[in-house]
């Protein structure tokens, strides 16, 4: 069974830290690109990063670069997004992903409340 569960979101004041997790199981993250979208109500998903298994190739949003960095614990299967710098902006929910390199194939979690507020 396919599955992508994200833990780590939660309330943090601006200028702090948190970093999520989000761990698969159910299929070979080496064949696929991983990464986040985040979505506020209203507003359109905004990819925030990602990272490409097979060649490692990362990508971030302009908004969040230098503050957020993406890795994976290739042991646990498990992605992290390590967010620092923390803004009001950043609120929203984050979500998840997977996609299958050269194939629309894509699965996704949940998703993770993030609320940065004083």
């Amino acid at each position: 069974q396919v599955q992508l569960v994200e833990s780590g979101g939660g309330l943090v004041q601006p200028g702090g830290s948190l970093r999520l997790s989000c761990a698969a199981s159910g299929f070979d993250l080496n064949y696929y690109s991983i990464g986040w979208f985040r979505q506020v109500p209203g507003k359109e998903r905004e990819g925030v990063s990602c990272l490409n298994n097979r060649d490692r190739s990362t990508y971030y949003a302009d908004s969040v670069k230098g503050r957020f960095t993406i890795s994976r614990d290739n042991a646990k299967d498990t992605v992290w997004l390590q967010m620092n710098s923390l803004r009001d902006e950043d609120t929203a929910t984050y979500y998840c992903y997977a996609r299958l390199i050269g194939s629309n194939t894509e699965y996704w979690g949940q998703g993770t409340q993030v609320t940065v507020s004083s």
